[in-house]
């Protein structure tokens, strides 16, 4: 055996045992997570469902959180508005409880149930293992290290002994051994799924590394010789209520950070379509002090090339930008992990004993 196929193998061992293992956790954790809007919608048509949501326009959204900022005001630490299964408008409150309220009535509608309280620790194990502080980067050098060495060693191991047999390379012989049968598993579906992981891996591993994504992306602002939109610009000072009587004509407003100790300014997120669709996902953003005065606005048409793309990688991980199939790719592809991790596992105590 040359020596870069030993070295291969180790890697894809080694890589697989540890590496491996946190990927089957991202991936069967992530797979769940693709569906949680329609899951959501399912289990809480009380708090998340309004009839006739498509009649409610952008002014009366507005004026109905308005509303609701005036009634309870300093207790308020968030407002979301109706976005992707939430046609509703919640409060985070200080206090950490959560309640959802009627966007056309203001009246309320429930407190946070069991199931979405679920679906948010499930979005956390599949961030950082349920793991405080340290689990992000876990997951995150796992990712890069699946993406870099894990998925490209297995293709290389693949390419070296099927290059000249594709068909072998890539058919699963159903009436075998177990043995053989399981390496076919193995081997197939690796290939089949590389370009699907290999995005995975890279596009989730951006949520832990950001800013290091976006440095590299800098460089192709350079490149960038189209016409954008002129930056926008703001009044020295903005008070809450302007911004909630007056909607934005390209955006919709998503969400309301209200300042707190760790971050003493107002935030508002606004969000092209407030439902998923496919497409570039398209955002804006405006921060506030506590007297008004803008700190900063950014927003999809005037930001550079690196920041539209940097918004991508979202719909890109969950399979949203290419709408529904690439949804069920994602969701196909996160059960992949688990199967490749155990049939390798059980490949190498086969290996091991014989």
């Amino acid at each position: 055996m040359n020596l870069s196929l030993k070295i291969a193998r180790k890697i894809h061992l080694y890589l697989g045992l540890t590496c491996g293992l946190i990927a089957s956790i991202s991936g069967l954790t992530g797979a769940l997570y693709v569906w949680q809007p329609e899951i959501m919608a399912a289990l809480n048509p009380q708090l998340l469902n309004v009839d006739s949501f498509n009649d409610i326009s952008e002014e009366k959204l507005l004026k109905t959180s308005q509303t609701l900022y005036k009634t309870h005001q300093d207790s308020i630490g968030k407002i979301f508005l109706p976005y992707r299964e939430q046609q509703s408008i919640s409060i985070i409150f200080r206090d950490g409880k959560t309640f959802y309220y009627h966007p056309r009535t203001g009246e309320l509608l429930g407190e946070k149930s069991a199931s979405i309280l679920f679906f948010e620790d499930l979005l956390r194990i599949h961030r950082s293992l349920g793991i405080p502080k340290i689990g992000k980067y876990i997951v995150g050098g796992s990712a890069i290290l699946f993406f870099l060495f894990l998925l490209s060693s297995g293709f290389f191991l693949w390419w070296k002994k099927y290059n000249l047999n594709f068909k072998k390379g890539i058919k699963i012989k159903w009436k075998r051994n177990k043995k053989r049968f399981n390496y076919d598993v193995h081997k197939s579906l690796g290939f089949f799924f590389f370009i699907p992981l290999l995005i995975i891996a890279f596009s989730g591993a951006y949520f832990t590394y950001n800013t290091y994504y976006k440095k590299g992306l800098k460089v192709l602002d350079s490149f960038q010789n189209i016409s954008l939109d002129k930056k926008i610009t703001q009044e020295n000072t903005l008070d809450i209520h302007q911004l909630l009587e007056n909607p934005n004509k390209r955006y919709s407003l998503r969400a309301i950070y209200f300042p707190e100790a760790s971050n003493p300014a107002y935030q508002f997120r606004y969000i092209q379509n407030r439902f998923i669709v496919p497409g570039l996902r398209k955002t804006r953003e405006l921060k506030l002090n506590e007297m008004g005065k803008v700190l900063s606005s950014t927003s999809f048409y005037s930001d550079p090339l690196s920041e539209q793309i940097a918004l991508q990688f979202y719909p890109v991980h969950i399979g949203e930008i290419v709408g529904l199939p690439g949804r069920i790719l994602v969701f196909i592809s996160g059960f992949i992990p688990v199967i490749l991790f155990i049939t390798g596992l059980r490949f190498y105590f086969w290996r091991e004993r014989k």
